[in-house]
């Protein structure tokens, strides 16, 4: 949670790494929910194994990835780790048996919790102390502490998303060496980590989710992106640990992607922005197994869309979200977050707003905000996840944004107190259903952009099947439907016929082989008789070979040709979105399919693809 605050903290980098022990979870025996994991998604909704809809209704559950103790931070209106101890796990252990913890969880409503660890917590040996509610606890490792916590949730019916806070055990979230998911440590390290921990809770149905990284933001000297290709790439970090958890860990996961918190010096004079999900409109995620993706945003009203939410030091002057107007809040909030629930794009996904929260003692505009998100996410369907569901209390002193807040003596007090404001507004957000029941499968459209590394989708035809090119290649259950003129991008989808390759051997064209003349003069790769393209590679902007997959259906449909030489050449109900920002790009229809692609070698176009030949399924 939180802000970008300018201090420069020391880095703590990991650089012991004991070895792991063989995983201490069980799979839950009973799940007291009606509904049934794995999840997925099908357009803009999270769905069980049954393809109902379900709406997470999450709440975080901090502490485990690292508390502060003392009274914390002045300058952090959110700062709920006040008067705390830091005992490396979820907190209310040492005042609360966990079953309390967990049933005062689903009186709030609560059929998800966000669980945040870090990094450092997976290789923490020093044993856990000071659980005094919970004494078998105590003498545990950290992760050991974890497990039981997910054991625990996941045995009450509770969807676990596990969530990798930060690189160090410790708050977050400012200049403290734990900005980005490879800060303090390798990209290579945090991917194996990602990859232990959804192994690790693997046949558990009630872990249900990967939330790759928390607030991903700027350091002192450098911010993230969003397709750069470089050391801060952030849509290319999530491709990477997205691909790596459901190939080869935990297919079953969702994997919640959020966009980047914050970008800029916080300081006046100098830019500074909260792009959030903005930058998905134009790159979105493609992973090797579909329908998996959900993004995540964070609103808090002390933060806004240029406002960090430091104050005192070079405190900047645009506008929080608490002094927006309600409607000036809801077009923010939509331009950067809830766009991305628009149908028939290839960034259709569920928005989760998996952060978002206020104090019992908020008055005037903090007031207005909350009531205003709340309305927001009523009215817009989206899922949540309030932060956090437990803080403590000294005779109603102390922290103050818990929904459920416990004394020493383990007693409580909860949002639905009589005398916290909160209470009718969260109530009616839990109570919003929204879209229930069967969700039928939509149209699903999916964009590949090669143009740093290969965009490889398939798990099939994985594999560097045109050594030293640059691949683009669709996931199995979809087919490539359109390209773009300079090759560095291309859609694929499901749409009128899904999962059109059923067995056999993919087949690569690397030379002339057309039935027909459908691009007169140019050079043409056309896929044999009863396959479809599901793929296609280049050398710098030359068309390198198409990929050809058989399919489960007769192909024999009329063709037509596309041309991407001059102009766009797509469908007028821009189905799919814009795959190739700034590139020409032709686009079959959605009951078509790509067979083949065309291109000259005249020194103006040097072997660019300039042609599609569609034919009809």
């Amino acid at each position: 949670m939180r802000l970008a605050t300018v201090a420069v903290l020391l880095l703590a980098i990991l650089t012991v790494t004991p070895a792991r022990a063989a995983p201490e979870v069980r799979t839950a025996a009973a799940e007291a929910a009606t509904w049934t994991g794995p999840l997925s998604t099908r357009g803009r909704y999270i769905v069980d194994a049954a393809g109902d809809r379900l709406r997470l209704r999450s709440g975080n559950w901090h502490g485990a990835s690292g508390t502060w103790t003392g009274s914390g931070s002045d300058e952090d209106p959110a700062n709920n780790h006040a008067g705390e101890v830091s005992h490396r796990a979820p907190l209310g252990l040492d005042r609360v048996p966990m079953a309390r913890i967990i049933s005062d969880f689903k009186a709030l409503g609560l059929n998800s919790v966000r669980l945040p660890f870090s990094d450092e917590m997976i290789r923490d040996e020093r044993p856990v102390t000071g659980l005094t509610a919970n004494p078998a606890l105590n003498g545990l490792r950290p992760l050991a502490v974890f497990d039981e916590a997910v054991n625990a949730l996941s045995a009450a019916g509770l969807g676990v998303i596990l969530n990798n806070h930060s690189t160090t055990s410790r708050w977050c979230c400012g200049v403290d060496g734990n900005e980005r998911w490879n800060s303090g440590q390798t990209v290579q390290r945090w991917l194996d980590d990602w990859a232990f921990m959804a192994a690790r809770y693997r046949g558990n149905t009630r872990v249900v989710g990967a939330d790759l990284r928390n607030e991903v933001r700027r350091d002192v000297w450098d911010d993230p992106n969003w397709g750069l290709g470089d050391a801060h790439d952030w849509a290319a970090a999530a491709q990477l640990a997205g691909d790596r958890i459901l190939r080869d860990a935990n297919p079953d996961l969702l994997i919640m992607i959020e966009g980047i918190n914050w970008a800029g010096l916080p300081v006046d004079g100098f830019w500074h922005d909260r792009p959030a999900l903005k930058p998905v409109r134009t790159l979105s995620h493609t992973l090797v197994r579909s329908h998996k993706v959900v993004y995540a945003a964070h609103f808090y009203g002390y933060t806004g869309p240029r406002h960090s939410g430091a104050t005192g030091v070079g405190e900047t002057t645009d506008a929080r979200y608490r002094d927006l107007s309600r409607a000036d809040l809801f077009t923010v909030m939509r331009d950067t977050a809830g766009y991305v629930t628009e149908a028939d794009r290839h960034y259709t996904a569920p928005v989760w707003i998996s952060e978002f929260g206020v104090g019992k003692d908020a008055t005037g505009a903090d007031r207005t905000w909350f009531a205003d998100t709340v309305d927001f996410l009523i009215d817009n369907d989206l899922d949540f996840a309030y932060w956090p569901i437990v803080g403590f209390h000294s005779g109603d002193q102390g922290n103050q944004w818990g929904l459920v807040r416990y004394d020493t003596a383990g007693g409580a007090r909860t949002v639905d107190q009589a005398d916290d404001w909160r209470g009718p507004h969260w109530r009616r957000l839990i109570a919003a259903t929204g879209r229930t029941g069967q969700i039928p499968a939509p149209r699903t459209w999916s964009m590949l952009r090669a143009q740093h590394t290969d965009a490889n989708a398939s798990l099939r035809a994985a594999g560097d099947w045109d050594s030293g090119a640059r691949k683009l290649t669709c996931p199995d259950d979809q087919r490539l439907i359109g390209i773009s003129q300079r090759g560095q991008g291309a859609l694929c989808t499901d749409a009128t016929v899904a999962g059109l390759w059923q067995s056999g051997a993919t087949t690569r064209i690397t030379g002339q082989n057309s039935t027909t003349d459908w691009a007169s003069g140019y050079t043409k790769y056309q896929c044999p008789a009863g396959q479809f393209m599901i793929g296609y590679s280049v050398r710098g902007v030359r068309l390198s070979a198409v990929l050809c997959a058989p399919a489960r259906l007769p192909l024999a449909g009329t063709g037509r040709t596309l041309w991407d030489d001059r102009g766009d050449t797509r469908p007028g109900t821009g189905e799919g979105g814009d795959y190739a920002s700034g590139y020409y790009k032709a686009q079959c229809d959605a009951n078509e399919y790509a067979a083949g692609i065309a291109f000259t070698t005249a020194w103006s176009r040097p072997g660019t693809p300039d042609a599609l030949y569609c034919r009809l399924l």
